[in-house]
């Protein structure tokens, strides 16, 4: 219930204002309004990712003069949020109300006193005092100490390995030899107490095989190396691990025991999310490498462009082998088709699939391995199960959605700054800076002149998207671009290679 200063602005006022035809869904004044324009601001500074991850589940629950309550659906949620974004999330409710002087988080579901009926203020503190001490015998008082769950002391318990993701299953090409290969030699080593190329980092879109590589990474270590500490982890265990150790008081006891394993895996390390836990990685990274025990990361993305690493770390991670794994080509498309049905035969599935069948298949689902897998799984359950011969014809009617998905999906000037920026080896950062060299302004420029000529978006829009930069600049970067394309052939042909990799949604 919206009270005082902000009453006027609720949900009954902006249905006021449609009655009245305005046409606006919500009256800029309204908390729906101004909560919808500080989720745009999120996604500016933080970007897509960090918005899913982080933010998509809040809601505002009410908004009087001087306190805003947002909910969340975990308690682990609030916790994250108060801790890493609180301070922001205040800062961007008094610009554009700068009266409020609290922002309240609460879990959805848990009850809370309504405000006519909350005990003096006095009274609430000191009954919060008394909940958060413990008495010890001695008659000590010192703060609680939270308990993790049975077996999960140190945190540092790896997380299941596939048992198909190894290397003998894993179809080689073009587009991934070099990760492979790499991955290959790296597990040998660490098999052997030796490091090489440290660290290992191995970035490529979804649905390429970066998984299947760490797994297999795992499973030839510890086969070679019986001995070996293999901890495998994705970065949202990372992080849940090492929050739930500065709450227990364990965090030393969990740093000690993170630097004593001998192979550190770290999958999809874009969502590391939070200064804390970044600094801790760094520091965990840094003191692995030093001691000479081997580190592989998996991200989506080359080091130069994952958001919220300091210098020190991105040049860390590229300071070993950069592995990148692009869009898989055909005869890679239909290797995997290949060993798909073969493990599927392994498994008491017989497939017996026509050659012109596969050739549809690698020819028509081209975005990934996952949906090259679906689709040969579609198949071997109407052969299997239903009885049917696999033809074309049939095959065109079972994967037709997996065929209308490869249909190029519309160009996100996101997907433009991250091609761009790993192109020119610089940071999504760097493009949307006030930062003036040239090295960084060509780019930025560049990235501009894409996005008005491959998105529907305006010149505001994509001036909003670089930094909150003014139409004008954008039409001077597009003009500069168009008159440089008729003169320097190298531009030219680097313009048409950033074309062709955001087409095909390469990193």
């Amino acid at each position: 219930m919206a009270t005082g200063r902000w009453a006027g602005s609720t949900r009954d006022d902006c249905q006021a204002s449609d009655a009245e035809g305005s046409g606006a869904e919500d009256a800029p004044g309204t908390t729906e309004a101004v909560w919808a324009r500080i989720v745009e601001r999120i996604r500016q500074e933080y970007g897509e990712d960090v918005y899913r991850s982080w933010f998509k589940g809040v809601a505002v629950v009410e908004a009087d003069e001087f306190t805003v309550h947002l909910s969340v659906p975990t308690q682990f949620l609030r916790m994250w949020l108060r801790n890493n974004y609180g301070t922001r999330l205040l800062a961007l409710w008094r610009a554009e109300r700068p009266s409020v002087q609290r922002v309240d988080i609460r879990v959805r579901g848990v009850a809370t006193v309504p405000a006519c009926e909350k005990a003096p203020a006095e009274p609430r503190r000191a009954a919060a005092r008394d909940a958060l001490k413990v008495v010890e015998p001695s008659g000590e008082v010192r703060p609680p100490r939270v308990e993790l769950p049975a077996g999960e002391a140190g945190g540092l318990e790896s997380a299941p390995l596939d048992p198909r993701f190894r290397f003998d299953s894993f179809a080689t090409g073009d587009s991934n030899k070099i990760a492979h290969d790499t991955a290959f030699a790296v597990a040998a080593a660490a098999a052997s107490g030796e490091t090489l190329f440290n660290p290992l980092f191995i970035h490529g879109g979804v649905g390429r095989g970066k998984t299947h590589l760490l797994h297999a990474i795992a499973w030839r270590t510890k086969e070679l190396g019986p001995g070996r500490r293999v901890l495998h982890l994705s970065a949202e265990q990372f992080v849940f691990r090492f929050v739930s150790a500065l709450r227990a008081d364990s965090a030393i006891d969990f740093k000690d025991r993170l630097r004593q394993v001998d192979l550190l895996l770290i999958d999809d390390l874009q969502f590391l999310q939070g200064k804390a836990t970044h600094r801790e990685f760094g520091h965990t990274m840094n003191a692995l490498i030093e001691a000479c025990r081997q580190v592989v990361i998996v991200a989506d993305r080359s080091p130069a462009e994952l958001e919220g690493f300091d210098e020190r770390t991105r040049s860390r991670l590229a300071g070993g082998l950069v592995a990148g794994v692009g869009q898989q080509e055909f005869v890679l498309r239909r290797r995997i088709l290949e060993a798909r049905a073969a493990a599927l035969g392994r498994q008491g599935q017989r497939v017996d699939l026509p050659d012109e069948v596969l050739e549809y298949v690698a020819k028509n689902v081209s975005s990934n391995g996952r949906e090259l897998e679906g689709a040969i799984n579609r198949l071997a359950a109407h052969q299997c199960y239903a009885g049917v011969p696999v033809t074309v014809e049939l095959a065109e009617k079972v994967i037709r959605d997996l065929v209308s998905q490869h249909e190029r999906a519309p160009v996100k000037i996101e997907d433009i700054q991250r091609v761009v920026s790993s192109h020119y080896q610089l940071s999504r950062q760097d493009l949307v800076s006030s930062r003036r060299n040239r090295a960084i302004v060509l780019p930025r420029q560049v990235a501009m002149y894409l996005a008005k000529t491959m998105t529907p978006r305006s010149l505001p829009e994509i001036g909003r998207r670089f930094g909150n930069r003014d139409h004008t600049t954008v039409l001077h970067a597009i003009r500069k671009i168009e008159k440089l394309l008729g003169s320097d052939g190298n531009l030219a042909r680097d313009v048409e290679t950033l074309k062709r990799r955001v087409e095909d949604g390469e990193a």
